[in-house]
């Protein structure tokens, strides 16, 4: 029985201490020296998407049927209204509409096949035309313990988690380093990850690489949540260690 009560009491003060190991980044790098990154972090064209699709020859004349938009360089800071207007986007089954070709199948090609796709047909019109893809809608939401919680814009379609938290002024003090939750819809289906971002392997997990759409959410630890008022008053917490220790008595009888 005594030896319950002190690991009971000691993991009591544990949960309130941070450590070094709670802070710190990458830790023990080294163990990385010569590792080659095999990760595929290519985006994968999803519904409700919205593409810029450039079709480009030599005689531009010859490829202007296949140009939605004549011209346009696309800013920042467009409204969904904007994009829809600038852009294809795919619809709930996976396709849009596209000029001379008609309705083609998008969803669940990463962009490179795509284009692919989309120079092999276009080509047996423009022999020499070359297509390019930008997903104009690739954004990343983070929420929680960082410096400016909100939505990201990933202009060049490719995100980190640690480049992530440096668009948003980094993950406060009274985070969670070692706990970083991403949540990540495809197809309709969602999937949770975890990322410990204070470990070196966090470049080999699969969620090292950011999705469009996904949802980063950095949790409080456990002094945040005291001083929020989410452990209740001193009082509170001496009646909820009463509680454990009498089931402890009861369990050990």
């Amino acid at each position: 029985m005594r030896k319950l009560l002190v690991i009971f009491t000691f993991g009591l003060f544990a949960i309130g201490c941070a450590t070094k190991d709670s802070v710190v980044y990458f830790q023990e790098p080294e163990e990385l020296e010569g590792y080659e990154n095999v990760m595929d972090y290519e985006p994968v064209i999803q519904k409700n998407d919205v593409l810029r699709i450039n079709v480009s020859s030599i005689d531009q004349d010859l490829v202007r049927p296949f140009q939605r938009n004549s011209g346009g360089q696309l800013g920042g800071g467009l409204s969904s209204q904007n994009l829809s207007m600038s852009g294809y986007m795919v619809d709930s089954d996976g396709y849009i509409q596209f000029p001379v070709l008609g309705e083609v199948k998008v969803a669940g090609f990463t962009k490179k096949e795509l284009q692919q796709k989309f120079q092999k047909e276009i080509r047996a019109y423009v022999t020499d035309a070359v297509v390019d893809i930008r997903i104009l809608n690739f954004k990343v939401t983070v929420l929680g313990e960082v410096g400016s919680p909100g939505r990201v814009e990933v202009q060049d379609e490719r995100i980190t988690i640690p480049e992530l938290f440096a668009e948003v002024g980094d993950i406060n003090y009274n985070g969670k380093r070692e706990n970083i939750v991403v949540i990540r819809e495809v197809d309709g289906v969602k999937s949770i990850g975890r990322v410990d971002i204070t470990d070196s392997d966090v470049f080999k997990n699969p969620y090292f690489y950011l999705k469009q759409n996904d949802v980063v959410y950095v949790e409080p630890n456990y002094g945040r949540m005291k001083s929020a008022g989410f452990f209740g008053s001193p009082g509170s917490i001496l009646s909820l260690v009463s509680s454990v220790l009498g089931l402890i008595l009861i369990l050990t009888r």
